[in-house]
């Protein structure tokens, strides 16, 4: 449930609208940081005197400090104060772009980057933490559609905008660039956001960050160097981070209070979310980097045309994740996970087929489909995975989601760039010319995309069969004990009492095409106030109340506002003439279309809060955008009651 530090009826006013603003600003940034520099490493090396394999520690201690920062930021969302918290950690930004700006050597521009990396390592958890906090259950996916935006143009933008400041001006102002940017978005939330975490102080367990920090520090060093650098090394590094992970695993299990609690990655739901999550990542990672990389070395193109052929892609992307989260807030994930995962199977091989022949207006355009499918992927099935843990766990969940990020982005730019390499090598050795050779790496690259994709499409037919599964609708209503099992084996922790075991499963419902005369003789004979109106595929779609009724007819006779009025009136002909025009329409005309509804998910505290500040007396209950059930105020009364009850006995 969501919770502020303010006492209930003193929190001030939150506008989802305007924190959204900030969050996906933050996201923006910390995946923006991710290459923006990258692009300047040519000039970097001329100005400090640097070689290719020293320039490159600005990408790879960047990536290990930021993923060893991720798993800290659960312990710090939960401890300190969420406006103090976010001005902090972006001053962080702030504070390494300076560094890095005025620096004299590389050593100092080093240091720059790695307390850049301090920052933008906590900034993507906390930013979708805000988000999963302050956003309207029945837009979760719009918001984390627009998320997943930002996640996607950030990477994909920084390559064009510095190409474009690099055009103009010297390394160092990549990092003045960013400065500015990174003071606009401080400034942004200490003005907009709100304490809306709810703090519960945990002790950081300073053994587990040891742990946590060696592991991902092997892993992706070790991941990050094995094509470039040292073979045993690599493996080494790997290998010690894996004992370091399998330790820290351990002693997540023994703590009290774990740093990260990965009662998360035991609910399937959400462990294939974020596996899928990370598919789709890889590709925007390995994709953005070996077609501008094979553009210009390969085909003489000129890196800012390298980069704008990418720009159609980002652009059309931008309209595709918050459309992706619309279509999920109404249908679910089942449709978009496959379609998106498919966009890049079949487009990212063609783009590596074709690359060396094509123009960059047609590579532009066969590119589309692949930063769009992943752009309808990732806000969906963050989404997804996220709704399936209750809400004490999103802090943990949101961690190993934003852990997988960074991997996702080790992985993407490393191993296929690698492969990218290799493939290139071994071609150039058995004599093929050095633009064939690279054509030949560029080809297995792009299959290896597809290859990942195809799995991750895979993924998405599960997810779809799981999204399509009704949770605990066979649990009877009182039997707390049996709907949290059904709710467990559907992949869902239930908190403490589920809304499944007290909500209404017999619900009267309308279609559409109803006409109003029938709602109400339904309204009569069940003695009930009101319904929703559903259609075919048990979608809600809008409700209908004897208030609508009622409305209608007071537009066309101002005096009528009761049901008095049907005696009262009923010898006038006006009224009689309105009244028959009325009940004949169908339902769909006079109903309510925009409706508040809960999720399956939710606990009762946060259904208590929709209610009580949408002066509700009951709402649909929804499970992927299908109606399963609803819930009255008397449910919750009379749970509380016998709960209140069973703790005094």
């Amino acid at each position: 449930m969501s919770q502020t530090p303010q006492a209930p009826g003193t929190a001030p006013k939150q506008n989802p609208a305007a924190i959204l603003f900030v969050a996906a600003f933050a996201a923006f940034l910390a995946t923006f940081n991710e290459t923006f520099l990258n692009v300047g490493f040519a000039p970097i090396m001329q100005a400090l005197s640097v070689d290719v394999s020293t320039v490159q520690w600005l990408a790879t201690a960047y990536m290990l400090g930021a993923a060893v920062m991720v798993p800290v930021s659960a312990f710090a969302y939960r401890s300190f104060p969420t406006r103090q918290l976010f001005c902090a950690t972006t001053a962080l930004l702030v504070i390494g772009s300076v560094i890095g700006g005025l620096a004299p050597n590389f050593g100092v521009l080093l240091v720059g980057r790695i307390v850049q990396a301090l920052g933008t390592g906590m900034l993507i958890p906390i930013g979708m933490n805000i988000t999963l906090e302050c956003a309207p259950r029945e837009k979760l996916g719009t918001y984390m559609g627009i998320m997943g935006a930002m996640t996607t143009l950030g990477p994909s933008s920084s390559v064009i905008f510095a190409g474009l400041i690099l055009a103009v001006a010297p390394w160092n102002m990549l990092l003045w660039v960013f400065a500015a940017l990174s003071l606009l978005c401080l400034l942004a939330g200490a003005i907009i956001l709100r304490d809306v975490a709810h703090l519960t102080h945990p002790r950081l367990d300073a053994a587990s960050v040891a742990l946590i920090g060696i592991a991902l520090i092997g892993i992706l060093y070790g991941v990050s160097t094995i094509f470039a650098g040292s073979v045993p090394v690599a493996i080494g590094a790997a290998v010690v981070g894996v004992i370091a992970l399998v330790f820290f695993v351990k002693r997540q299990g023994k703590l009290a209070e774990p740093l990260i609690d990965l009662r998360p990655l035991k609910i399937p739901a959400f462990a294939v979310g974020v596996i899928a999550n990370m598919l789709s990542l890889v590709t925007i990672f390995a994709m953005n980097i070996i077609v501008p990389t094979f553009m210009q070395s390969v085909l003489g193109t000129e890196p800012l045309v390298a980069s704008l052929t990418l720009f159609p892609a980002i652009l059309c992307s931008c309209g595709a994740s918050p459309l992706a989260g619309r279509i999920y807030d109404k249908r679910g994930p089942g449709i978009l996970l496959p379609l998106g995962f498919a966009c890049i199977a079949v487009f990212s091989v063609l783009t590596a087929l074709f690359i060396a022949t094509a123009s960059p207006v047609l590579l532009a355009i066969i590119y589309i489909p692949v930063i769009c499918g992943s752009a309808l992927i990732i806000g969906p099935v963050q989404s997804f995975a996220l709704s399936k843990l209750p809400p004490e766990l999103n802090p943990h969940g949101v961690t190993v989601m934003s852990t997988g990020f960074q991997i996702a982005g080790c992985f993407g730019s490393s191993v296929f760039t690698g492969v990218y390499a290799l493939v290139g090598a071994s071609a150039a050795a058995s004599g093929l010319a050095a633009a064939e050779a690279a054509n030949s790496g560029m080809v297995a690259s792009g299959i290896l995309v597809g290859v990942f994709a195809l799995v991750g499409f895979f993924l998405a037919l599960w997810i779809r069969r799981a999204a399509a599964q009704p949770i605990a609708q066979a649990a009877p209503a009182g039997d707390w004990g049996a709907a949290e099992a059904a709710a467990s084996e559907a992949g869902v922790v239930a908190p403490q009492a589920s809304l499944a075991s007290i909500m209404k499963t017999d619900v009267f419902t309308v279609t559409p095409e109803t006409p109003v005369v029938e709602a109400m003789e339904l309204f009569a004979t069940k003695g009930i106030s009101g319904a929703p109106v559903v259609n075919a595929d048990r979608q809600v779609v809008g409700f209908v109340s004897d208030g609508d009724i009622m409305a209608s007819l007071a537009d066309q006779v101002p005096a009528f506002k009761t049901s008095w009025s049907f005696v009262v009136e009923r010898e006038n002909a006006d009224f009689d003439a309105t009244l028959r025009e009325v009940l004949a329409q169908p339902v769909s005309a006079i109903a309510t279309q925009r409706v508040i509804s809960v999720n399956l998910n939710d606990d009762l505290g946060e259904v208590a809060r929709v209610l009580s500040e949408g002066h509700l007396k009951k709402a649909p209950v929804l499970e992927n955008g299908v109606m399963v059930g609803i819930i009255n105020r008397s449910n919750i009364t009379r749970y509380a009651i016998k709960r209140y009850h069973a703790d005094q006995a």
